[in-house]
């Protein structure tokens, strides 16, 4: 993490960016253990977080620039933990993993081609100097 203003953005990315690895081994484990009698999927938190960080100031620039990065972190938790869709207690649908890892992955793929702007941007701007 670097403690510049310059790279304020590219901070809340890398965290966004753990948070989607953190889900994509949850996701990961999940499909490892459908078959598993009693298990329960596990997801990750970090949009909630994200949103509270980043909300309630002036303009979005102010908010990322003040976001407590130490408190931006993705949780895991166990998702409808009372819930089971088999006779076994087994939570876990194949489909929906399936889906939610095509989706994670593209939602990673996407922060490291933003971060990559950025840097893009920076250099570009050290250039003019």
């Amino acid at each position: 993490m670097v403690s510049s203003g310059a790279f304020n953005y590219i901070n809340v990315l890398e965290k966004a960016c753990d948070a989607s690895w953190m889900r994509n081994s949850a996701i990961a484990n999940n499909l490892a253990n459908v078959d598993t009698p009693g298990y329960k999927r596990k997801d990750v938190d970090f949009e909630t977080y994200l949103q509270g960080a980043v909300s309630g100031g002036l303009s979005l620039d102010d908010d990322i620039a003040n976001a407590d990065l130490d408190a931006l972190t993705g949780t895991t938790y166990t998702d409808y933990g009372h819930v089971s869709y088999r006779l076994d207690g087994n939570n876990v649908d194949i489909d929906t993993e399936n889906a939610e890892l095509a989706k994670n992955q593209m939602k990673y793929y996407t922060m490291l081609d933003s971060v990559s702007q950025e840097f893009t941007r920076l250099k570009s701007v050290m250039k003019a100097s």
